[in-house]
């Protein structure tokens, strides 16, 4: 486990009181308290709430747990940091400022030093909009980022693998306590609209100035994908000083060059990222060789930030980001040959053609505003995505008879308002709302062969059916909540929201009550307790009967026709856990969760097209556990994560025409296993740095996801070690800094199979990555 935030209302007074900047030994400029703070928990925690964006304490593990700072933004950071002020020695640099007359005061902090301060307070206010009191929050940094495999090039769903309770699957699919999909993404503090369900990461882990993922029990201001909120903190001017090139490839004849920008200017920030990717590795191999045959991928990524302040009360922001990725799907070779076609001599599976497009791009404007007691943020959005499948015309119809071309693209645009006010000492008040609306389309070219009641060929002559079909969903959503001081140490957050989903397929409705109970046993103790009742829809994707009528008595025909529209999940969720930090610098966190739904979503895949379709059982539950720790000493970081998970489901009652008939009578009277489910899984690594080096292990063990008839078969099990290093030469003029870094990916060449082809919505066989190994420069300038 990484950062662990146990979810603390005391230390709320002090991440407000933050907006004084002194200068350290160094000139660098960090902040200080507004007032003396008896804890040093307690001035850790504050000096971590309010540094999300100051130039002199990166890390809140090295605030909180071991009393110590590195430089966040600047290569840097890799060298071992001094031990940060303690609570007696940030009192003294308070007093110094005190006792500072205003003029020698307004010199020290520069035009630009107060455009940091009152960014750092925006951003606390705008976390103080939506926090995460009751839930279960895991926190990472760019240092933690650092040591993942590959660090910033590293795919984004490694990123949160490395987090308790998330489990990995093929196609860049990461599952959170035994949930397929249904995680909500944030950056800075917005939501970011659903997207399609391909395979391409769009989110860029080089944009990220820190991740948090928030599960549980969650507060009324979260709605619709509840399975987790992944809220992302993005880089902005004051978090990159430099500009950044960067050259990153090795096995798999990887290249991948990437830039940032960043900076201030008057009144204005803004940071600039792009980044292209090619490697022969874009989806895990079907096979267990070295090298996959058919499987080059292009990726292209840019995002963009840029803030104006109009004064120290209000800004306006804008995020754009843009990803446009082609991927060949891979083949296995030797496969039978099913169909005869006319004109068609030999062929083998190895030389299947089929290419897989897929483009994202969203647009975020926010305009925030603080005051003394109102604080809101309100923000319109915008977001187009298109996912283009070209199969084979003629190897398809040999080996599977069925060539599908596809078109499915999502618009979605919606409004986010947020909002707190802090009504009296004891009682904080938030309310906000969220309305959107996505057009789905799905357009279709099928060449198909015809066959007989028993499913025979009657024809060499492919035919093609041509479809075009789409859906609407209108999804909307208010909540009020309070955060109530109780006693001292004890804070009630309790709320109701009323979610509404209108579609061409649903309409329903529901009020859902929120409850978190958080008792700080003492400074270092913190337990909480939590009901949450949640409302999920589906994306607005179906097929109806008449669609699939189009395809009777020929190769696409499915064994029935039952073409039930997927219904919201509705849940009731349970979440206890205790977080505690021992004063050597070692934290550790548990945490039990229950959750009983109706009509529980999934998600699967159908076809050769990599596009998840959902659908639902009737009933189901999903229970488990949670432990991670991390310690900290001076250069050295240890952190582990141990997770458990149980699911059962009943009866699928939607898109049953996905399913064979004896499987789906199976499941109507028995309960089985997700097909997702990863009953254990874990997580470590230890880092060390010293004297502008660093070096990590890390570690990552999965029990096996379900496969087989009906998820009763398991696949076997899997541990993954990994190792990197990393240094930085300094005073390379004209350079800012120069890094190189080598990561050698699965040490052991451990030979693991993620999926096998079998199972509930499963449609491929998928290895494990084989070792790998690959370097990186970083160019400053």
């Amino acid at each position: 486990m990484r950062d662990v935030l146990p979810l603390n209302p005391k230390y709320s007074k002090y991440y407000n009181n933050m907006p004084n900047v002194c200068c350290d030994a160094k000139g660098k400029f960090c902040p200080v308290l507004s007032r003396a703070v008896k804890s040093a928990p307690c001035a850790a925690l504050a000096l971590w709430c309010a540094t999300p964006l100051t130039q002199a304490y990166a890390e809140t593990r090295s605030a909180i747990h071991a009393g110590r700072s590195t430089a966040k933004g600047s290569i840097d950071a890799v060298k071992a940091a001094p031990p940060a002020q303690s609570a007696r020695s940030v009192r003294g640099a308070q007093d110094t400022v005190r006792k500072t007359d205003a003029p020698q005061a307004a010199g020290v902090a520069s035009g630009k030093t107060e455009a940091v301060t009152v960014h750092a307070a925006f951003n606390s206010a705008r976390a103080r909009i939506a926090p995460n009191l009751g839930a279960v929050a895991y926190r990472m940094g760019q240092a933690q980022i650092n040591t993942t495999p590959g660090g910033e090039n590293a795919a984004f769903n490694q990123v949160l693998l490395r987090m308790p309770g998330v489990v990995m699957d093929s196609f860049g699919e990461e599952h959170v306590r035994g949930e397929h999909g249904g995680l909500t993404y944030r950056i800075n503090g917005v939501l970011l609209p659903e997207g399609l369900n391909g395979f391409g990461q769009e989110l860029d882990t080089r944009i990220i100035d820190s991740v948090t993922l928030m599960t549980g029990t969650l507060p009324a201001q979260f709605g619709f994908r509840t399975a987790g909120i992944v809220d992302v903190t993005a880089k902005s001017g004051n978090s990159l000083n430099n500009k950044e090139i960067s050259f990153y490839g090795g096995s798999y004849n990887t290249f991948n060059p990437s830039f940032q920008v960043g900076g201030t200017k008057g009144q204005w920030e803004y940071f600039v990222s792009g980044s292209f990717n090619r490697n022969n590795i874009g989806i895990e191999n079907p096979t267990p060789a070295f090298r996959a045959t058919h499987d080059v991928t292009e990726q292209g990524k840019a995002f963009g930030y840029a803030s104006y302040r109009f004064d120290d009360t209000s800004r306006i922001s804008l995020l754009t980001s843009i990803s446009n990725a082609n991927f060949e799907i891979p083949n296995a070779a030797g496969l039978p040959k099913l169909y005869h076609i006319h004109g068609v001599g030999d062929v083998q599976s190895q030389d299947v053609n089929d290419r897989q497009n897929e483009q994202n791009y969203y647009v975020v404007l926010s305009y925030q505003k603080t005051g003394s007691k109102l604080n809101y943020q309100v923000s319109p959005y915008f977001r187009y995505g298109a996912i283009n499948y070209t199969p084979d015309p003629v190897r398809d119809m040999v080996f599977q008879g069925v060539a599908e071309k596809e078109n499915n693209t999502f618009t979605t645009g919606g409004l986010q308002f947020d909002a707190f006010y802090d009504a009296v000492k004891t009682h904080t008040i938030r309310f906000g709302v969220l309305g959107q609306y996505t057009s789905e389309t799905l357009w279709t070219r099928t060449d198909v062969l015809p066959v007989d009641e028993a499913g025979f060929q009657t024809s060499v002559h492919p035919m093609s059916i041509q479809d075009n079909s789409g859906n609407w969903a209108a999804e909307a959503g208010a909540y009020l909540q309070d955060e109530w001081k109780l006693l001292k140490g004890v804070t009630l957050n309790y709320g109701v929201r009323y979610d509404r989903f209108e579609s061409s397929f649903d309409h329903e409705g529901q009020a859902s009550p929120r409850a978190n109970l958080v008792w700080e046993v003492d400074p270092s103790t913190t337990v909480h307790f939590g009901y949450s009742r949640y409302f999920a829809p589906p994306t607005a994707q179906y097929i109806g009967q008449a669609t699939l009528l189009k395809f009777a008595g020929t190769t696409n025909s499915p064994e029935n026709f039952n073409a039930t529209a997927t219904k919201v999940e509705r849940s009731n969720y349970f979440d206890v856990g205790l977080s505690h930090r021992f004063p050597q610098g070692l934290s550790i966190t548990v945490d039990g969760f229950y959750k009983q739904a109706k009509n529980l979503g999934d998600l699967g895949q159908f076809g050769r097209a990599v596009i998840l379709t959902p659908f639902s059982y009737r009933t189901g539950k999903v229970y488990g556990a949670e432990f991670g720790g991390n310690y900290h000493y001076k250069g050295l970081t240890v952190f582990g994560n141990f997770s458990f998970v149980n699911t059962a489901a009943k009866d699928v009652n939607s898109a049953q025409y996905q399913f064979p008939a004896d499987e789906l009578e199976y499941i109507k009277n028995h309960a089985i296993k997700l097909d997702h489910e990863g009953e254990f899984t874990s997580s470590a690594g230890v880092s060390y740095g010293w004297a502008g080096n660093k070096a990590y292990v890390d570690f990552l063990y999965g029990y096996g996801l379900r496969s087989g008839f009906a998820n009763t078969e398991k696949q076997p099990s899997y541990h993954v070690i990994n190792i990197g290093y990393e240094h930085v030469f300094r005073n390379i003029r004209p350079l800012k800094g120069l890094k190189l870094r080598v990561d050698v990916t699965n040490l052991f060449d451990e030979r693991y199979q993620i999926r096998n082809g079998s199972g509930l919505g499963v449609f491929m066989s998928q290895y494990g990555q084989r070792r790998a190994g690959f370097l990186t420069t970083v160019i400053q300038f």
